[in-house]
């Protein structure tokens, strides 16, 4: 898709009616620009995600070996101290940083695979599929979101898989609910009507034709639902109800500062991954709220 402004003039007050000729997506990155905050928060997030990838790498410890003394402050040995039986606390939270994104990424994939599905099904065919899909996406957001998964992750053995898949299946009704919406309209257009009556399959309308048009709203969405998910992770892992010891994650190395000793004498072991947490869900916020405005194509008028 290519954006064309000829027999313009150039204006000084206006740049972007200098540009010749821009695409789809320069036009949304240079929006995206627009917003410092969102770009440091997006550099931010790709060098921890390098880290985290590189964690085996770049962690000067073992995250399960006992390397230091119990609850050791700080020094040149151990950045970030010890934790209570001794491991490093800065290669555990590499190691932890890991996971938490996984259990994020993960589950974020899931419930937007399951919501984008049945939202185009429900949307498209309407009648009884609709009825059906919408009346479960109703029960299902009529419980309360914490209660739900608190519930399902009590049934089920605790663990990394088990709270991505229970995460996973609760974060969709919101997306079915804004993808059905958004197909409602693009149903009625033209180019979706043509291939209709041209004969084209179901599913290239659907996925060639409707899901491209709507996936800017998806990807916004799919930004919330990430820093909900690693939230939710480490609300579960710090009940010892998420991923559990001795693997490493945020949610549980802040479940020593259930102790009010640690909480007072030994602050090494809970600020740094609670200060990564609220790097993490911040920026992926800043992120999400500059890809709206970048997306929107009404935001042109505004920036």
């Amino acid at each position: 898709m290519r954006i064309k402004k000829e027999g313009m003039s150039r204006d000084r007050k206006n740049p972007e009616m200098n540009n010749i000729s821009e695409s789809y997506y320069q036009t949304v990155f240079r929006r995206f620009k627009k917003h410092k905050l969102a770009m440091v928060s997006l550099v931010l997030l790709l060098c921890l995600l390098v880290v985290a990838i590189l964690a085996p790498v770049l962690a000067p410890y073992h995250p399960d070996e006992i390397v230091g003394t119990f609850a050791g402050a700080p020094d040149k040995e151990h950045l970030l101290g010890t934790d209570q039986i001794g491991r490093d606390v800065l290669s555990r939270l590499m190691y932890g940083m890991r996971i938490s994104l996984l259990v994020g990424i993960m589950a974020t994939l899931i419930s937007t695979a399951v919501g984008v599905i049945l939202g185009l099904l429900a949307g498209y065919f309407g009648g009884v599929i609709d009825m059906v899909i919408m009346r479960f996406t109703d029960m299902v957001m009529s419980f309360p979101y914490i209660l739900l998964v608190l519930v399902a992750a009590s049934i089920f053995k605790p663990g990394m898989w088990s709270i991505i898949l229970i995460l996973g299946f609760v974060d969709w009704p919101g997306i079915t609910r804004l993808v059905r919406g958004n197909v409602l309209n693009l149903r009625e257009t033209n180019f979706v009507k043509s291939n209709i009556v041209a004969g084209m399959p179901t599913w290239h309308t659907l996925f060639s034709e409707i899901l491209p048009n709507t996936i800017a709203p998806i990807l916004v969405y799919a930004t919330s639902v990430l820093a909900i998910s690693m939230l939710d992770e480490a609300a579960l892992s710090f009940l010892g109800m998420g991923v559990q010891p001795p693997t490493a994650s945020l949610g549980n190395m802040l479940n020593g500062a259930e102790s009010l000793t640690v909480l007072t004498r030994q602050p090494w072991l809970w600020i740094p991954p609670g200060v990564l947490i609220i790097v993490l869900v911040m920026a992926i916020n800043f992120v999400g709220d500059a890809l709206r405005d970048a997306l929107d194509p009404k935001a042109g008028k505004q920036l």
